[in-house]
């Protein structure tokens, strides 16, 4: 049984330009890739190549994974840096066991030691294809029980303070009872006033993506306790750079603190336990679902909070991380709903529930 990937460049629109504090988006650049096995034990005449998500059934041939990298250039990735080493990582899992999951993703760490987003897509693949051939969704493979996963938040990018308080509106409408507001442009007080003003009996997330100082940070959170705005938590309000002035807000908050940029891997959760509440995971930074589990365990040890979000992905990479929402204390699974036009269906629907199906695998298939 010999793994093999194939995969191409896509170009997504979003709806809506995307501003955070770092700068803007139009269009989000992701790599799908899929996973298949050339073994004796075809019975359909397939080469298990190409094909998109379609075979399911119990250990059907056929059987093809998918997944995708939705690289950040905040952490050194673009398009073209997934391309070009895939086909190292192509070669580094093609006599692994795809069953042993966690063997794939060590062989691509070891073959590249970067890369998150590359190694995230493989894994998604990878774990794609097991389940598919198991017949099972991907929760069930991995124990989980889909009632337990939370709503995602939506979020509201930066924009004038009218459009910032027509797409709250939009957004309550639309069902989404909690939003995740970014901040740090300038303008935080107008900003959390025009979204409170379109949306207001939503529960609000703040996310500064490392933009304030630690002493402004404690300003902020003490002006939005205040507020009633009813804010759950502020998300990563110093630079990752600034342990210490992440420390210091934390001692002074009067809002939890999530941290995003802070932490990577699992690795980095002891440097972070004693500075922050929440731990934010995403699969494009860990580098895979197993990869993920660990940082979860690792947050539970230190008496964390866990988030799993995500980057502006389609649902080829959005449908695995909402098979680990059960995990999850909370869950910012928006990105493929920020598309103009997401090219696979995926759980995560409309208002912010996490539809969990018995489809085989990550239940990601083509539109």
């Amino acid at each position: 049984m010999t793994l093999q990937l194939d995969w191409e460049r896509v170009d997504l629109p979003l709806a809506d330009t995307f501003t955070i504090s770092r700068g803007s988006t139009d269009v989000a650049e992701n790599v799908v890739v899929r996973a298949s096995v050339d073994d004796a034990d075809h019975t359909d005449g397939s080469d298990g190549r190409g094909g998109g998500s379609g075979a399911g059934g119990a250990g059907a041939a056929g059987a093809v994974g998918v997944g995708a990298a939705a690289p950040s250039r905040h952490y050194g990735e673009t398009a073209a840096t997934v391309e070009a080493v895939l086909p190292d990582l192509e070669a580094a899992i093609a006599d692994v066991d795809p069953f042993q999951t966690r063997a794939v993703e060590a062989a691509c760490r070891t073959a590249v030691g970067g890369n998150p987003a590359a190694r995230a897509a493989v894994s998604i693949a990878v774990h794609d294809f097991v389940a598919k051939r198991l017949d099972v969704p991907l929760y069930r493979y991995l124990g989980l029980d889909p009632e337990a996963a939370p709503n995602t938040s939506f979020t509201i990018g930066l924009d004038t303070t009218e459009r910032i308080r027509e797409k709250a509106a939009a957004a309550a409408d639309a069902g989404y009872g909690i939003l995740k507001v970014k901040l740090g442009g300038g303008r935080d007080r107008a900003v959390v006033d025009a979204v409170r003003e379109g949306a207001p009996d939503a529960v609000l997330r703040v996310d500064a993506n490392e933009a304030w100082s630690a002493k402004e940070a404690v300003r902020k959170t003490e002006w939005l306790a205040g507020h009633d705005a009813a804010v759950e938590f502020v998300e990563q309000p110093v630079p990752a750079s600034d342990p210490e002035g992440l420390r210091y807000v934390y001692e002074r908050s009067p809002l939890p603190i999530a941290v995003d940029e802070s932490c990577i891997d699992p690795t980095d959760v002891p440097q972070v336990a004693d500075r922050a509440d929440i731990v934010t995971c995403k699969l494009m930074k860990c580098g895979g679902v197993q990869a993920a589990r660990d940082l979860f365990a690792a947050a539970r040890a230190h008496e964390m909070e866990t988030m799993l979000g995500c980057m502006v992905e389609s649902s080829a990479a959005i449908a695995a991380g909402a098979h680990l929402a059960p995990l999850c204390d909370h869950v910012d699974l928006d990105g493929s709903l920020l598309l103009a036009d997401d090219p696979y269906d995926g759980p995560v629907q409309a208002g912010g529930a996490i539809a969990l199906g018995e489809e085989p695998g990550t239940g990601a298939g083509r539109n």
